[in-house]
C-alpha cells in the first residue's frame, strides 16, 4: 500500500510547520491596527520580482500538474507540455503589453477594469463567470487531485483528504490574505521544484536500471517514441477516456498543430493575462518593472515544469505502472521508486503545489466577490474592516462548496483535459472583451456585454452539435464568431462617442499602413491554410484560422483608430511609451524565446 516511513513523516511535518508558521507570522498586524483592503487583497502593493515570479508558479502549479499532467504524460506524452511552453512566451506578452495598462489604472480586480472601461453590467457578468469557474472547476479539481495523491500514497480516504487540504490552506490564507499567500509561495516553490526534480531524476534512474538519468532518457525515447510526438496526428494512438475502459483518439485532447498555432495562445493569454488569481500577483507589485521582471522569472520556471511533471508520467508508462487510471501515475512513482525520506520531500512538493493553488484561488474568489459584488451592490459604504471580514467569510464558503463537489471528479481518467476544456468555454469572450477594451478605442459596452452573454451558449452549441471536434479547435471557431459580433456591434453603435484625441497625419498614415500590411499578410496566410486544410486534415490545420482572424482584428484596430474621428467615451488613451520595456527585460525575453525555439525544434 503506502511506503511512508517515520523519516518521511518527519520531513513532511517540517514542511507543514514551516509553511503554517510563516503564513501566520507574515499575517500579523501591529497591535491596535486593522488590515486594509490593500493589505489583505493586494499585499499592500509591496511584492518584489522574485516573490511575484515564485508566487505565480506556486499558484499555477498544483495537483493539476503533479497528478493530472503526469497522468496526461502517461497517457499521451510530451505533447501536453505545450501548455507550459506556450505559457512561457505568453508571460512575456502579458508583462510587456497588459500589466503596464492594468497597473496604471490602480485596480484591485479584473472586473474593476471592466467597469472602468465599459460599465457595471459587463463587469458583473464576468465576475459571476469567474466566481463559478473558481469554485466549481478550479477549487474542486485541485482539491480532488490532491486528495487522490493522499489516498494513493497514504491510504487516506478521498473525502478526508479533500477536507484536510482545504483546512490546511485555510489556516493562514484566510486570515492573512494575499501577503500570507505570496510569501509562503516563495517557500512552497522551493519544495515544489526541488521535490519535483528529485522525483523526476529517481524515475529516470529507475528506467535506466541504475545507469543514470541520461540512460533513463535514452530508454524512454527508445521504448516509448510515440510519447515524444509534440504534434499528434489524428488516429496516431488511443488513450483512456475515463468511462469503463473505453478509449478515445489522443488527437481530441491535443490536436495536431492546434497546440502551437491555434487557440492555445488565446487560452494562455486569458489565463495569464486576465485571470484574477494569477494576475493579482502583478497588481500587487511595487512597480511596473518589478512586475515585468517577476513575470519573466516565472517564464523561465515554466520551461522546467514538463521535466517535473510530464517526464515522470512517461517514466511510469515505460515502467509498466500497475495503475487503474492515468492520473494514478505520479502517486505510483512515489510509492514504488522513491526511497524513504525522499518520499516525504516529494510528497511535500506535491502538497505544496496543492495548498498554494487552493490558497490563491480562494483569495482571488473572495477578492472578486467582496470588491465587485458586495461593495458595489450590497454595502457601498462598507469600511475596510467590514470588507476584510466579508472576504474571509466568502473564502470559507467557497472552500465548503468545493469540498462537497470535489469527490464527483473520481469517475474521470484524466482530469487535466477536462479542466482545460471547461475553463476554455469562456476564454474566447474574455479575450475579446479585455484585449479590445485595452487597445481598441471603438470598443463599446454594448458589444462587450453581448459578447459576454453569448460566449457560453455558443461554446455549448458547438460542443453539442460538433462533439467530435477537439475542444482546442472549437475554442478557435467560437472566437471567430464572437469577433464578428463584437466588431459588428461596436462599429454600428453611434451612442456614447466623443472626439478622438489629436494625432499627426503622419502617425495616422503609419498606423493605417501597418494595419493594411498585417491584414494582407493574414489574408494570404488564410488562403494558404485553406489550400492545405483537407490534405492535412489529420493535423487540424484549420486551427490556424484563429490566428488569421486575430491578426486581421489587430489590423482593423490600427486602421479604425487612425481613421475615425470619434472614439468610445470610456476608451483608454495612453502613450505608446507606456508599453516600452528596458534592456534587461528584452534580453531575458530573447533568451526565453530562443530556448523555446530549441525545445520545439528538438522535440518536433
Amino acid at each position: 500500500m503506502n511506503h511512508f516511513s517515520l523519516l518521511d513523516w518527519i520531513v513532511f511535518a517540517v514542511y507543514a510547520v514551516v509553511i503554517a508558521s510563516l503564513g501566520l507570522w507574515v499575517s500579523r498586524t501591529k497591535k491596535g491596527t486593522e488590515k486594509t483592503t490593500s493589505d489583505y487583497f493586494l499585499a499592500g502593493r509591496s511584492l518584489t520580482w522574485w516573490a511575484i515570479g515564485a508566487s505565480l508558479i506556486a499558484a499555477n502549479i498544483s495537483a493539476e500538474h503533479f497528478i493530472a499532467m503526469s497522468g496526461s504524460g502517461y497517457a499521451i506524452g510530451l505533447a501536453v507540455a505545450c501548455y507550459e511552453w506556450v505559457a512561457a512566451a505568453v508571460l512575456l506578452i502579458v508583462a510587456k503589453f497588459f500589466l503596464p495598462v492594468f497597473l496604471r489604472t490602480g485596480i484591485y480586480t479584473m472586473p474593476q477594469f471592466l467597469h472602468q472601461r465599459y460599465d457595471r453590467k459587463v463587469s458583473t457578468s464576468l465576475s459571476v463567470f469567474w466566481l463559478l469557474m473558481y469554485v466549481l472547476v478550479n477549487l474542486t479539481s485541485v482539491s480532488y487531485l490532491g486528495a487522490l495523491a493522499l489516498e494513493k500514497v497514504l491510504g487516506i480516504p478521498l473525502l478526508y483528504g479533500i477536507i484536510g487540504l482545504s483546512l490546511f490552506s485555510a489556516l493562514y490564507s484566510i486570515y492573512g490574505g494575499l501577503k500570507a499567500v505570496a510569501w509562503t509561495d516563495v517557500v512552497q516553490v522551493v519544495f515544489l521544484i526541488g521535490g519535483g526534480l528529485v522525483t523526476s531524476f529517481l524515475a529516470l534512474e529507475a528506467v535506466g536500471d541504475g545507469h543514470g538519468i541520461f540512460a533513463g532518457f535514452q530508454k524512454i525515447f527508445e521504448q516509448a517514441p510515440e510519447r515524444f510526438h509534440m504534434i499528434i496526428e489524428k488516429g496516431l494512438y488511443s488513450i483512456p477516456d475515463g468511462t469503463e475502459g473505453a478509449v478515445k483518439d489522443a488527437f481530441l485532447d491535443l490536436p495536431g498543430v492546434a497546440v502551437i498555432i491555434g487557440s492555445m495562445w488565446l487560452t494562455n493569454i486569458c489565463f495569464w493575462g486576465f485571470n484574477q488569481y494569477i494576475i493579482q500577483r502583478g497588481l500587487a507589485a511595487k512597480s511596473v518593472k518589478e512586475a515585468q521582471y517577476g513575470l519573466a522569472f516565472a517564464g523561465f520556471l515554466k520551461l522546467l515544469i514538463p521535466l517535473l511533471v510530464v517526464i515522470p508520467g512517461i517514466c511510469a508508462y515505460v515502467l509498466s505502472a500497475d495503475i487503474v487510471k492515468s492520473d494514478e501515475a505520479y502517486p505510483w512513482l512515489l510509492n514504488n521508486i522513491v526511497p524513504p525520506g525522499i518520499t516525504g520531500l516529494a510528497f511535500a512538493a506535491l502538497v505544496a503545489a496543492v495548498v498554494s493553488s487552493l490558497s490563491s484561488i480562494i483569495n482571488s474568489a473572495s477578492t472578486i466577490f467582496t470588491m465587485d459584488i458586495y461593495k458595489v451592490y450590497i454595502k457601498p459604504q462598507a469600511s475596510d474592516k467590514q470588507l476584510v471580514k466579508v472576504g474571509r467569510t466568502v473564502a470559507l464558503v467557497a472552500l465548503f462548496i468545493a469540498t462537497l463537489i470535489a469527490p464527483k471528479f473520481a469517475s474521470l481518467d484524466q482530469v487535466y483535459p477536462i479542466i482545460q476544456e471547461y475553463t476554455g468555454f469562456i476564454y474566447p469572450g474574455v479575450f475579446l472583451i479585455f484585449f479590445l477594451g485595452m487597445f481598441w478605442r471603438q470598443a463599446t459596452s454594448k458589444a462587450a456585454l453581448w459578447t459576454a452573454i453569448l460566449t457560453l451558449p455558443v461554446a455549448v452549441v458547438f460542443k453539442l452539435f460538433v462533439p467530435d471536434m477537439p475542444f482546442i479547435v472549437r475554442i478557435g471557431y467560437v472566437f471567430i464568431i464572437l469577433t464578428v459580433v463584437f466588431v459588428g456591434l461596436s462599429l454600428t453603435e453611434k451612442k456614447n462617442k466623443t472626439t478622438a484625441p489629436e494625432e499627426t497625419q503622419e502617425k495616422k498614415k503609419e498606423h493605417i499602413r501597418k494595419g493594411w500590411l498585417i491584414i494582407a499578410i493574414a489574408v494570404l496566410a488564410g488562403i494558404v491554410v485553406t489550400l492545405f486544410v483537407k490534405p492535412l486534415a489529420g493535423f487540424a490545420l484549420d486551427s490556424a484560422y484563429t490566428l488569421v482572424v486575430g491578426f486581421i482584428l489587430l489590423g482593423l484596430v490600427l486602421i479604425t483608430d487612425a481613421k475615425y474621428s470619434t472614439t468610445d467615451k470610456k476608451a483608454i488613451i495612453f502613450d505608446s511609451g507606456l508599453l516600452k520595456t528596458n534592456l534587461p527585460f528584452n534580453i531575458i525575453a530573447i533568451a526565453i524565446c530562443g530556448l523555446l525555439a530549441f525545445l520545439y525544434f528538438y522535440f518536433w
